[in-house]
This record gives C-alpha cells, sequence and structure tokens, in this order.
C-alpha cells in the first residue's frame, strides 16, 4: 500500500522498525517479534540498511518475508552511501519487481569498514538527490503503483549531527520534502519540546506533510548509554535521569522507568495531535507492547491499522 493511502486512512498511524538479523537464530527471535506486534495492527514496519552491501541483502530479505507472511506494508530504508547508480538501479528495479511500495530515502553513514571511502563515487551525495534519483528511475522503468515508490526521510528533534545551524538544517529538510517526500519520520528524542518545536518550524517553512514522533524506550542504562553514543548526543532530560538514578540496579525498575517515560511522551504526543508514532523496537517486543496497553490502543482495532 502506498504511505499516502496509509496516511489518508488512518486518523493515527502506529509503526515499528526493525533491523535485518545476522543469523538465523536472530532472523527467528526476531519473526517471534514480529508476530507479537503484528497483533497491534501496525499502519507499517520499515527495516533499517547497512551501508556498503554489509546488511543490503539482508534488508531485502526482510522485508520480502515480512510483505509475504504478513499483510503489514513493509518499508526498506535505502542509503546514499557506497552506492553507485548501477547499485541503486538493481536495487530500485529489485524492490519494483517485487512489489515493494515504498522507501525511507536517507543519506547514511559511512560503514565502519569503510572510514576512508570517497563519497565523490556516490552518485547521490544527500538524500534530496537521492529522492531525485528514485523519481527519475520510476519515470524511466515504471513501478506497479502510477504514483511510483512512496518516499519517507528522517528528520531531527534534537538538531542534525552534522549540522549545528538549525536555520540550514531546516533548509535540508524542506529541500528533501521538495524533492518529492511523503511524510518525516524523526529520529528518537525524550523531551516532546524538541518534538514540538521541530514541528513548528517545519510548519513556518511551509512543510505540510505528515512528521511521525520516533520513540524508543529505554529498557537498561547500558542500552541508553550506548544509544547517546550512537546518537551523536541524545538529550536526556534531567527528570529522566533523577527516576532512573532512583531504580538504581533494579534491570526490572529501569525498564518500568523507561516504558512509564516512553508512555508519558506519546500520550501528550496523542494528544496534541502527531500524526503518528514511530517506535523504535531494537527488534524486541515487550516494551513496545507494554506502551500500547498503557495507552489503552492494544484492542482499538484500527487506531492504527493499515
Amino acid at each position: 500500500m502506498h504511505i499516502r493511502d496509509i496516511f489518508a486512512n488512518t486518523e493515527t498511524t502506529f509503526s515499528f522498525e526493525f533491523f535485518p538479523p545476522k543469523t538465523p537464530e536472530a532472523a527467528e527471535d526476531l519473526f517471534t517479534t514480529v508476530r507479537e506486534l503484528q497483533a497491534l495492527r501496525p499502519s507499517f514496519v520499515d527495516v533499517t540498511y547497512g551501508a556498503g552491501g554489509s546488511t543490503r541483502d539482508l534488508t531485502h530479505d526482510l522485508v520480502l518475508r515480512i510483505k509475504r507472511e504478513t499483510d503489514t506494508p513493509t518499508i526498506p530504508h535505502l542509503t546514499c552511501v557506497c552506492h553507485s547508480g548501477a547499485d541503486l538501479d538493481a536495487i530500485l528495479q529489485r524492490w519494483t519487481d517485487e512489489g515493494v511500495g515504498n522507501i525511507l530515502a536517507l543519506s547514511g553513514d559511512l560503514p565502519r569498514d569503510k572510514p576512508d571511502w570517497d563519497r565523490g563515487r556516490d552518485a547521490c551525495r544527500y538524500a534530496a538527490d537521492l529522492i531525485g534519483y528514485i523519481k527519475k528511475f520510476t519515470e524511466t522503468h515504471g513501478h506497479p503503483d502510477a504514483r511510483g515508490f512512496g518516499i519517507g526521510v528522517a528528520g531531527f528533534p534534537e538538531g542534525h549531527p552534522d549540522t549545528p545551524n538549525r536555520m540550514l538544517e531546516m533548509d535540508h529538510l524542506k529541500a528533501k520534502v521538495d524533492a518529492g517526500a511523503d511524510y518525516i519520520c524523526t529520529q528518537l528524542f525524550f523531551d516532546n519540546h524538541d518534538f514540538e518545536d521541530f514541528r513548528e518550524r517545519c510548519t513556518l517553512a511551509g512543510i505540510t506533510i505528515p512528521i511521525l514522533a520516533g520513540i524508543m524506550p529505554i529498557t537498561s542504562v547500558k542500552g541508553m548509554r550506548r544509544m547517546a553514543e550512537l546518537a551523536a548526543g541524545s538529550r536526556y532530560p534531567a527528570a529522566l535521569l533523577r527516576a532512573l538514578a532512583r531504580a538504581g540496579d533494579d534491570e526490572a525498575a529501569v525498564k518500568r522507568v523507561g516504558v512509564h517515560w516512553a508512555t508519558e511522551q506519546c500520550r501528550q504526543l496523542l494528544d496534541r495531535g502527531v500524526a503518528g508514532l514511530h517506535f523504535y523496537t531494537l527488534n524486541k517486543s515487550d516494551a513496545t507492547r507494554q506502551i500500547y496497553q498503557n495507552l489503552g490502543v492494544a484492542d482499538s482495532a484500527g487506531l492504527g491499522g493499515g
């Protein structure tokens, strides 16, 4: 289903992100999670992507398995980095042939094993360029949907790590929208004020496409510290840190704090008319299912269902 139709037919979308498993055992564990979360009737799920081919085939295989074994629209990520035009053509043709309807287009980060990669070798440098490439490919090669691929892009409520100038950051986002993006999915954040400010700045910039709020419940202090490193310094509000400090070394208590905080984030966002909630699941289902139950939407058929 084209992402535009999902937004047109759904008051508030609920969606999940998975990453490709690297072993057969991990693949089966993931599909246990997928089946558990399928019961929540997500509007769609998306699947992350490694640059330079590190998880390219794994992403494709996972997208097709979810597409084949569930009725949930599945959106693969696609990045600019380490991709020639021939690479992009092959990927887009494969997805076209398999009936994949939507893509999350990203600039991407250099893979760890290619820190010195020359970005001049890439067909596209920025996500706006990649969107233009996808649009041109569809015009030339066609697509089962006359509108071509639905395209999502990333937004950064806390600021883009490579663009400290927040005005320039918004110019870059507007360029992605003008290139043909259909929706924005934000990176994770823990302070709703950051999201509200981001959404207001989008409005001022003339951006009117749906903006989905990225939510990742904290389930361990170790995971929180790792995410702070990976997400270029995610901001953790003092109130959240105090609550986690009270939990101490009690892992179950830390998880309860994280789920409660994420639940309150979601409740406030829903009350303020957010277009959708996008859960970074880390391939686990427990925290997301608990948040659904806390919000009272777990049995609300159709609220998030596409």
